[in-house]
């Protein structure tokens, strides 16, 4: 089967570029032939198409999404812009289609977080005029997030994020999103969390890897090298990573920052390393260090991040809110111990699973302190622990378990839908 990806950004360090990237694997691997659109791609990406337009920095966008979510508003003016920049959208996307004579398509969070509202729309429309079999991988609904609560044009989210449509199945990544998907729109979805490649080989020369990392970072034989693989966006709660060294006591340790901020400004960055400054904590932000391409593979002379997990002594996962958890399994596959703050889809999609971490309730405590110090002074009961949680999270978050559901979808699809073109264009 030709099947075409969709997002408005398929590069840099994600979340939904990452599970894109493994869908794509995954789709190959099964005998499928993949195509790519978006407005930004990584490098060297032969099977891609780029339309610029379809960025959600891409500037006519972002105003008019803005404008979206703004009371002061003029509905009408936002809605006449928002259908004028879905319009101009429409043709190219159509062409990409046909070019590649593309049987199905799977729409990456472009239908669950309205960044870009008039490819939400085009894209609905897209697929209601050609009725391809659709499956809508949704991340991040707009539901859970604050900045979205409230819209001046109410009814571009509900026709297209997510759209009701014959031919379009539901993906969410985690079962609270599935449920509220149910209970605000009555649109069932089928559960497909974020999964890693388990049976991969761990990278060659890690003790290498490691001493290289520590010199480059100033760093001798001692001192702690705690790192945090995220983006630096308030959600993650970076914060309690920059307490939680603080209060270890080590002068000689360093919090690694390996992800870059900006998708929501770079207030929140500022604000940390002020944090660090006053608390005596070296915040290393070093993401230009660690772009990777989709394969995970450095764009310029850099490392990847799987450079990072081998290097790290601790690695820290405080999000106040995640969709599943992307660098929390990455941990688990390099065998870190890891701390982690137990948000809403942790506990009730992670934590059952039974693996052993190092859990707090949005704040660091003398019992979190004392846990991490049990933790790093006994190496022996670390592998333990991380032959145990990487069995368990092999069973469940894996690519095999990928394979199945990706299977099971494409082998039930919803079923095309041919409308007559004065049917289709109305969203």
């Amino acid at each position: 089967m030709r099947i075409g990806i969709v997002g408005t950004r398929l590069a840099g360090v994600d979340g939904v570029t990452f599970e894109a990237a493994k869908w794509e694997t995954v789709l190959l691997g099964l005998g499928h032939e993949v195509r790519l659109c978006a407005g930004e791609l990584d490098a060297l990406r032969s099977n891609a198409r780029l339309i610029p337009a379809m960025h959600f920095a891409y500037p006519p966008a972002a105003r008019v999404t803005a404008a979206a979510f703004d009371p002061a508003s003029d509905p009408a003016s936002v809605l006449g812009e928002i259908e004028r920049l879905a319009g101009q959208l429409l043709p190219p996307l159509r062409d990409w289609l046909a070019a590649h004579r593309l049987e199905a398509l799977i729409i990456e969070n472009a239908w669950a977080i309205p960044m870009h509202l008039p490819l939400g729309i085009a894209l609905r429309r897209l697929v209601e005029e050609t009725g391809i079999p659709t499956i809508g991988h949704h991340h991040d609904y707009w539901w859970e997030r604050d900045r979205f609560a409230g819209s001046v044009v109410p009814e571009i989210l509900e026709n297209a994020f997510p759209p009701e449509l014959p031919n379009v199945r539901h993906v969410s990544i985690n079962s609270l999103a599935a449920g509220q998907l149910r209970k605000r729109r009555g649109l069932e979805s089928v559960v497909v969390p974020n999964v890693f490649d388990f049976d991969q080989p761990l990278p060659p020369h890690r003790r290498q890897v490691r001493n290289r990392m520590r010199r480059e970072l100033g760093m001798g034989d001692s001192g702690l090298l705690v790192v945090q693989p995220t983006r630096v966006v308030p959600r993650k709660g970076i914060e309690l990573a920059i307490e939680l060294v603080g209060r270890l006591g080590d002068r000689d340790s360093v919090l690694l920052i390996t992800s870059p901020a900006g998708d929501e400004g770079l207030e929140y960055l500022v604000q940390l390393e002020l944090q660090a400054a006053r608390g005596g904590v070296r915040l290393q932000y070093a993401a230009d260090r660690f772009e990777p391409d989709h394969e995970g593979i450095p764009i310029g002379p850099a490392h990847t991040l799987g450079d990072a997990y081998a290097a790290a002594d601790l690695i820290t996962y405080p999000s106040l809110y995640e969709g599943f958890g992307n660098a929390l399994i990455e941990a688990i596959f390099h065998g870190k111990p890891v701390l982690v703050n137990r948000y809403p889809v942790y506990v009730s999609d992670i934590a059952p699973l039974g693996m052993q971490l190092i859990e707090i309730d949005g704040a660091v405590t003398d019992e979190t302190v004392a846990a991490v110090r049990a933790v790093l002074a006994n190496p022996a009961r670390q592998r333990r622990v991380a032959r145990r949680n990487f069995e368990i999270a092999q069973r469940h978050l894996s690519y095999k378990l990928l394979r199945r559901r990706l299977r099971r979808l494409l082998e039930t699809p919803a079923a095309p839908v041919r409308l007559r073109s004065s049917q289709a264009l109305r969203a």
